[in-house]
């Protein structure tokens, strides 16, 4: 079995015990950011599946719309990043 060579971890272990890999990660030709996906993504920046930079760039982000993803998870969890309550979560 071949293996793609990747900067940092093929997958890392969560604080709940689960583990998550690159596989789990949306596809790079996303266009429907469902909450889960984007929990997803954020997850995987923030325990080190995946560099800031490389998420930005894979999934044509901004840094302001990844850090109010971060900022709504942190402050409110993952239900926050619901397009119909962010708005009640998020002051712009």
């Amino acid at each position: 079995m071949f293996l793609k060579r990747v900067d940092g971890p093929r997958q890392v272990t969560l604080p709940d015990g689960s583990v998550m890999s690159r596989a789990d990660l949306p596809p790079v030709a996303t266009r429907r950011w469902v909450a889960s996906r984007k929990a997803l993504v954020v997850k995987a920046v923030e325990h080190g599946l995946l560099p800031l930079a490389e998420a930005l760039e894979r999934y044509a982000l901004s840094e302001e719309e990844f850090a109010l993803w971060c900022q709504a998870v942190a402050q409110h969890g993952e239900k926050a990043l619901k397009v119909t309550t962010l708005q009640k979560y998020i002051q712009l």
